[in-house]
């Protein structure tokens, strides 16, 4: 009965070995092994090549062994261990939750160490995962050696310290470790305001103080005659300060992100001369590489999450001559916190001003089902964005499986498939944009001077040319185009 019992046992390490070693593995995730593949559609990728600049270096550390701050922190590679809870489901879908936090925090510069799963009907509302169960956590960290303790989910502030308080090292949740990614990755003016904002709204409730921080600011009976007039009321603890400055500066911010309306405003009514594609999807599911295919933008293209948060919009043409706009968005994730949705409200604005919808999806991915998901309650928050045509475009279809491949055409969607890394299915998915994309409206059939040329080049760029002869007179002209155009032509026109 003993051997049984020590060959159960064995077969259930042997069954904890496999889990964890498909976790750190992180095969079949948005994040695979390997470099960025890259295309000559991709550019120079001076961006890529800045962001990777700076790399930490095992084992060359003298005596500076206390790093507390580091401006970079790809400098300062944090060691953690991952733990995630469900409740419903397989343990297959657990594990491509996990799978995704590891690639999350080997973006953000963290080195993965280790994974646990647990499944519990609900949280701990102590320790989210139970005392017990934090202990063992403890014990793994202890053995591996790691500094940080991450959470895949949304942690209460009193779980956090609770389970800090048990495994002895610092524990974050999902969402601030996101947030880390989107502070790394921000460039812009705009994009670093608006990761800031999210940031403080994110550390507001969950403000921590002791000793000192607790005492109070000179109030009442307890500043003491030495105070002196003025002094006297009820006063302020030092993290009610806090509070303070940090809604004085989401304030700020707010003031800031709305001052910039106005210039964005500008730049979009100067696009809507021309249709607009907006590309969706999830994170690292190649927008930005199908982006580069059909457009040449030579935009950042990295193999991490959360590569691109600046929006992006580059010109191209449909086969049959037709320009139009593509615009790049940031990629979702699942359970986005709602803070970076509030913040880049302005950026999803595009979505909602496109006259096309790409969603990207990884068809490589073992539940692309999910990740569309999690794209559309994403975009149920963005007003308007339920009124644009959606295309679904499985991008990576080269590598995917073709079950997956049967299952997806299967939907009810518009899908097409393609490959942005070989090219496979671009020049089909060019000839949908040509049939989706609105054609202009009005039929003009008149004689345009040889001296204006630049309104024949706009019904070429903005219109659709049906015939074009060359007469005395002028360019014989039979066009479709919108209504402000077709009435500058006629001004313009020598007879109709």
């Amino acid at each position: 009965m003993s051997d049984l019992n020590e060959d159960t046992s064995a077969d259930r390490a042997r069954r904890d070995d496999a889990t964890i070693s498909r976790v750190l593995s992180r095969a079949g995730t948005a994040v695979s092994a390997g470099q960025t593949l890259r295309t000559d559609y991709d550019g120079d990728q001076f961006d890529r090549d800045e962001r990777a600049a700076l790399r930490r270096v095992d084992n060359l550390s003298t005596e500076l062994e206390d790093i507390t701050e580091v401006e970079y922190r790809q400098l300062r590679l944090e060691k953690v261990v991952l733990v995630g809870q469900f409740s419903r489901g397989t343990v297959e879908d657990a594990e491509v939750g996990l799978r995704e936090l590891a690639a999350l925090a080997e973006t953000a510069g963290s080195q993965v160490l280790d994974g646990v799963l647990q499944r519990r009907p609900h949280p701990d509302p102590a320790t989210y995962i139970g005392k017990g169960k934090a202990e063992e956590v403890k014990e793994i960290v202890h053995a591996v050696g790691a500094d940080t303790v991450v959470v895949n989910d949304d942690l209460a502030p009193s779980q956090r310290r609770a389970l800090e308080d048990v495994v002895k090292v610092k524990v974050i949740d999902r969402t601030a470790l996101i947030l880390d990614i989107f502070a790394q990755h921000a460039k812009s003016k705009e994009g670093k305001a608006q990761v800031e904002l999210a940031q403080l709204e994110y550390l507001l409730p969950r403000l921590r103080g002791w000793g000192d921080s607790m005492s109070r600011q000179a109030g009442g009976q307890v500043g003491g005659a030495a105070a002196g007039m003025g002094s006297r009321g009820p006063g302020e603890t030092k993290i009610e300060l806090d509070r303070r400055r940090i809604h004085t500066r989401m304030a700020q911010l707010r003031r800031q992100i709305k001052a910039m309306e106005p210039a964005r405003n500008v730049r979009r009514d100067r696009r809507l001369a021309l249709p607009n594609v907006a590309i969706v999807g999830y994170t690292n599911a190649g927008k930005s590489s199908l982006l580069n295919r059909v457009t040449g933008a030579g935009v950042l293209v990295e193999n991490a999450l959360f590569a691109t948060l600046d929006p992006t919009v580059r010109r191209s043409s449909t086969p049959d001559g037709r320009e139009f706009t593509v615009s790049d968005t940031v990629g979702f994730v699942r359970n986005l916190p709602h803070q970076l949705v509030a913040a880049f409200s302005s950026t999803l604005e595009e979505v909602s001003h496109a006259d096309l919808m790409l969603h990207v999806v990884d068809a490589s991915h073992p539940d692309p089902e999910s990740q569309i998901a999690a794209v559309r309650e994403v975009l149920a928050d963005v007003p308007g964005a339920d009124q644009v045509k959606e295309v679904i475009v499985l991008n990576k279809a080269d590598i995917a499986e073709p079950e997956t491949l049967m299952r997806l055409r299967a939907r009810r969607d518009m899908t097409i498939e393609v490959s942005a890394l070989t090219g496979a299915g671009i020049d089909e998915l060019l000839a949908l944009i040509a049939r989706e994309l609105p054609r202009p409206e009005v039929r003009i059939d008149l004689v345009v001077p040889y001296t204006r040329g630049d309104l024949v080049n706009e019904a070429h760029k903005h219109g659709e040319v049906l015939t074009e002869t060359h007469e005395g007179a002028g360019t014989h002209l039979v066009a479709l185009v919108d209504e402000a155009l077709a009435a500058r032509l006629r001004e313009a026109a020598v007879f109709a």
